[in-house]
């Protein structure tokens, strides 16, 4: 507990955040190089067989090994822990990760329809398809499903926003290669050369959807939106014993991650090691019941207590 430039008494506590750099990391070397593997076999059956649908997809599968790379860059700059340039931890290098997935993700979207409408313009070359194709396409399509599966499990158990956001990207690669699966077999079976065309317009769709995930999980995150409802704060903090009034309470971060709260606070104490002991009761039942947090607190003299709880900045 200090005192602050006004006077006030403040009381922080700072919990670590375990380091699972290593553990995601291993992971994105995992998933990089499964999808390096997938797009080179995609693009050699687009190639061979002329399908658009193929190589938009193998084109898809290297926006995933670059977000994989690109995640592993990430991840060697996000330790959670702070130091003297980052006193509030490097987590959201994470976030901005996570934001660039999505980038490269509607990247995609855009160059599978601009692909589209110029096979339109070149009056839709017909398809060389055999069954073979076909078989290569569903095995690289129960990899991805594995992927996604094994990325996703990873990212819940390490909380981790990057891996989460990678999977997201790798299971929209699983519906476009469903999708294309679909418009090949059309076309092998009923020699229906315009369906390979016309799955652009759901591969777009499904890519854009996955955009969306990516950045509304993250950009809340980046721009400091609130992370607990300050009444939720407020009812928790008044429920110690020797709190009198809880005011100006904010907060942000990832709940169940790491979250900053800020809270001003008339207490029942007219001595510093009283006030601090009740400061610290408040620190642990909003940790017990919001899980990692780090907590400042300014004591106020009776006279400042107010009837609103949540803050209001300058324009209060």
């Amino acid at each position: 507990m200090g005192v602050t430039s006004s006077g006030r008494l403040e009381g922080t506590t700072s919990p670590r955040r375990q380091d699972s750099r290593r553990d995601v990391k291993r992971v994105l070397l995992i998933a990089l190089t499964l999808n390096i593997s997938m797009t080179l076999l995609k693009l050699v059956i687009g190639l061979l067989s002329g399908s658009l649908a193929v190589l938009a997809d193998a084109m898809h599968s290297a926006t995933d090994a670059l977000s994989s790379l690109l995640g592993l860059f990430t991840n060697g700059l996000s330790d959670p822990q702070p130091d003297r340039d980052h006193p509030y931890g490097h987590d959201k290098y994470e976030g901005l990760g996570a934001v660039a997935i999505a980038g490269f993700i509607l990247f995609t979207a855009f160059e599978i329809l601009k692909s589209a409408i110029e096979r339109i313009a070149a009056g839709l070359p017909p398809l060389r398809l055999d069954g073979k194709e076909l078989l290569l396409l569903l095995i690289v399509l129960g990899c991805n499903g594995l992927l996604a599966s094994y990325e996703r499990s990873q990212g819940k158990r390490l909380n981790s926003q990057l891996l989460l956001a990678d999977a997201r990207h790798t299971t929209s690669d699983i519906w476009t290669t469903v999708v294309v699966l679909v418009g090949l077999a059309g076309v092998l079976l009923f020699r229906v050369t315009w369906l390979d065309v016309a799955m652009a317009v759901p591969l777009c769709l499904l890519l854009v959807r996955a955009c969306w995930q990516v950045l509304s999980s993250n950009l809340p995150w980046l721009v400091d939106q609130i992370a607990i409802a300050p009444e939720a704060i407020h009812e928790v903090a008044m429920g110690v014993p020797g709190v009198l009034n809880v005011h100006d309470i904010a907060s942000r971060g990832v709940l169940g991650q790491r979250v900053f709260i800020e809270l001003h606070m008339v207490v029942d104490a007219d001595d510093l090691p009283t006030a601090h002991r009740i400061t610290e009761l408040v620190e642990e039942h909003l940790e017990a019941r919001f899980g990692a947090v780090r907590c400042t607190i300014h004591l106020e003299p009776r006279e400042y207590a107010i009837a609103a709880i949540t803050f209001r900045g300058t324009h209060g």
